[in-house]
């Protein structure tokens, strides 16, 4: 099969489609789909850079990318509730796996995937599985209840935008703090508008029950957390410790088919949107990493075979 790889750490230019990869077969409890989208992440560019902090489980080649958004091929043993040619939606949790998306085919187990929300294009799918799970679990440890506040950093990112959605969903009382070009996206998610500035902590002057830190500002946000409030760092060496009754979590989004489904419902009901930046081929890969090492960008880089 074809797929994206490299072989040595580096630049954009270090990315070869290779077309003889493997087709990998489903064990027990693992289905095969068959790709038609995936998804490119801040955090494949940081490991094919080089850059990336910790030790991960093989060496070179890699196969990038978490989503997938494909048909189901092949069904491993002890599989029940999908056959064949099953529309679904999943990632792969590649900083334990490094089993990568950007190729045609891929194996995950069953209970990381759920059904594909209906009428929707892959493209669009498939920007919703790792990011939209990072955004509910985020909320998940919080376990707000309904009528709290919280403020989302990086609020027009793709896991800010969910976060929004998902607050408001909440019955939450969501404040974004983004870009002064964010306003609109920020609004239309029923949450209040703060500008970024440089001093984050002073813009979004006021006391919040919680804080999603997905901008990854860090500590200084906790003096905006009332007390016994939460805190979810997107980084977790970047999370602080407990004052004041605060509860802090660092955020590791884990696959999870049943609460994917969960927001496939959400997305088939138009509370959740879904957002494409741009649609790139396999032969265009160094080109979508370029794009988004740009910054910026408000939307899935999407990569199809």
């Amino acid at each position: 099969m074809r797929a994206v790889s490299y072989a040595q750490f580096g630049g954009p230019e270090v990315l070869r489609v290779v077309a003889d990869v493997p087709v990998p077969e489903p064990g027990p409890g693992q289905l095969r789909v068959r790709v038609a989208a995936s998804v490119l992440h801040p955090v494949d560019l940081m490991i094919r850079s080089g850059r990336f902090p910790a030790p991960l489980p093989v060496g070179l080649p890699y196969v990038p990318g978490w989503d997938v958004a494909g048909t189901i091929d092949a069904i491993g043993p002890s599989v029940g509730g999908f056959t064949l040619d099953d529309e679904v939606i999943g990632f792969s949790p590649w900083l334990r796996t490094t089993v990568g998306a950007h190729a045609e085919y891929i194996v995950l187990d069953a209970a990381w995937l759920t059904t594909a929300p209906t009428g929707i294009a892959a493209t669009e799918a498939a920007t919703l599985p790792t990011n939209g799970l990072t955004a509910a679990q985020a909320l998940d440890l919080l376990a707000l209840p309904a009528g709290s506040s919280v403020l989302v950093t990086g609020a027009a990112g793709q896991v800010g935008g969910f976060t929004l959605a998902l607050a408001r969903v909440a019955g939450l009382h969501a404040t974004g703090l983004a870009g002064a070009d964010d306003r609109e996206f920020v609004e239309s998610q029923g949450a209040a508008f703060v500008p970024r500035s440089e001093d984050p902590a002073r813009a979004a002057a006021g006391s919040f029950d919680a804080v999603v830190d997905l901008a990854v500002i860090g500590p200084s946000l906790m003096e905006l957390v009332s007390d016994g409030g939460g805190y979810v760092a997107a980084s977790p060496p970047l999370r602080p410790e407990p004052v004041r009754g605060i509860r802090t979590f660092a955020l590791e989004v884990l696959p999870d088919g049943t609460r994917l489904g969960e927001l496939v419902k959400l997305v088939e009901r138009g509370e959740i949107p879904l957002r494409v930046a741009g649609v790139y081929s396999f032969a265009e890969a160094a080109t979508a990493h370029h794009r988004l090492a740009q910054g910026g960008v408000r939307g899935g880089v999407v990569i199809v075979p």
